[in-house]
């Protein structure tokens, strides 16, 4: 069974030619996935939009996605994201990888711990309250320094840290969110980050993601308009380079974990 796997985001619908596809059940819906090799290396494949991009961000099945590919034993995601700028600074068609991030969702359901469904973690049967660190690391550091290793080989324009705000969306923001997650330090902001690295945290799994600027932030560039077509030209163009950093990433992800993702559970658990 895969121990890696990939989410893709907006412009990155399919991995394999012809891949093994499977639908998994969990308690949160089905879940239809692919699996195949990625340079000898089997690994299980998400089109987080669906094949057609027909799911928005603000409704994506978050938690059936993550507990489908924590069901079929994978440990590691690596996950891909369309961003806007906002840091003036980063262009568009820069790959950033993020440190950290802000959580600005409104609506989605962020745990599995909601105190009355039955969750199965490495062999542990959970139902009551957990409260999951997100310190020292957000997302996973051995994740983030194969991306960032690939990145380097690849010899693209990237940045290697950066704050994520995640916003509910289905909208693009105001130019005023935008100034106002500029002065809490976001760097780049886009609508599907969160909860997929709270719900792969509290899983136990190492979860990072490499960010695809596709356009600058609302406001950051005077009163232009933005548009989904604009996003997803930059995203196509990009495409290929994106494709080969996340397959040389999967190569560079060491067989086993020495950080504390599998350990999120240790001292997090309020209930059973």
């Amino acid at each position: 069974m895969p121990r890696v796997a990939i989410i893709g985001g907006s412009g990155f619908y399919s991995l394999f030619e012809n891949p093994d596809q499977r639908e998994v059940e969990t308690p949160f819906g089905n879940v239809i996935l692919e699996v195949g090799k990625v340079r000898d290396v089997e690994v299980a494949f998400i089109a987080r939009h669906g094949r057609r991009h027909e799911i928005p961000p603000s409704k994506v099945n978050y938690k059936a996605n993550l507990y489908a590919l924590k069901q079929i034993g994978v440990e590691r995601v690596v996950a891909t994201n369309a961003v806007g700028a906002i840091n003036p600074s980063i262009e568009p068609g820069t790959f950033v990888v993020p440190h950290d991030f802000i959580d600005f969702t409104k609506n989605r359901d962020s745990t599995f711990y909601d105190g009355k469904t039955e969750i199965m973690v490495d062999g542990r049967i959970l139902r009551g309250v957990v409260h999951v660190s997100m310190t020292p690391d957000p997302y996973c550091p051995e994740i983030r320094s194969a991306i960032l290793q690939s990145l380097s080989e690849a010899g693209v324009k990237f940045v290697d840290r950066g704050v994520y705000v995640v916003t509910e969306g289905n909208r693009f923001e105001t130019p005023a969110e935008i100034k106002a997650f500029s002065f809490l330090g976001g760097d780049i902001v886009g609508m599907t980050g969160v909860p997929e690295a709270v719900l792969a945290r509290e899983l136990a799994m190492c979860y990072a993601t490499l960010c695809l600027v596709t356009n600058y932030a609302a406001g950051v560039q005077g009163s232009r308009k933005l548009t989904h077509d604009e996003v997803a030209e930059i995203y196509e163009r990009n495409l290929k380079n994106l494709r080969d950093v996340v397959a040389r990433t999967v190569e560079l992800i060491p067989l086993s974990r020495s950080c504390s993702c599998g350990k999120a559970l240790e001292g997090a658990i309020a209930s059973k």
